[in-house]
């Protein structure tokens, strides 16, 4: 079972029911699309300070990775990133997620739970 977690680039809506209609917009345009488009520059400078806490799953060897696909960069595309964490690792990695986010300027949206990470 896996935790979903999704940040994009962008104003952070007013409410997570605007959140709601933005990430499904963006998912359907970025995601869940045939045409296929690299990680923005943001977003590539997102997973980069994720993967600098923990290790790419391709390159996890001790099984310390959060993430439950790999390489993380590749579910990007464009100014959005949908990737999955490992349930029992959820509390802590959307923290971190969250934060590193936030401190980058991009929205974090709790795909679970259908709200903006805070």
């Amino acid at each position: 079972m896996t935790y979903d977690l999704a940040v994009w680039e962008g104003e952070r809506p007013a409410d997570d029911r605007t959140a709601c209609q933005v990430f499904s917009d963006l998912y359907d345009r970025y995601i869940d699309s045939e045409v296929e488009e690299p990680p923005s520059e943001r977003i590539a400078a997102y997973v980069a300070a994720l993967l600098e806490r923990w290790c790419d799953l391709t390159e996890d060897e001790e099984d310390t990775s959060p993430w439950s696909t790999g390489p993380l960069i590749d579910c990007g595309s464009g100014p959005l990133i949908c990737f999955p964490v490992r349930w029992s690792m959820a509390e802590e990695t959307s923290a971190r997620a969250a934060a590193v986010a936030e401190s980058m300027g991009l929205v974090c949206f709790d795909v679970q739970q259908d709200r903006i990470r805070p």
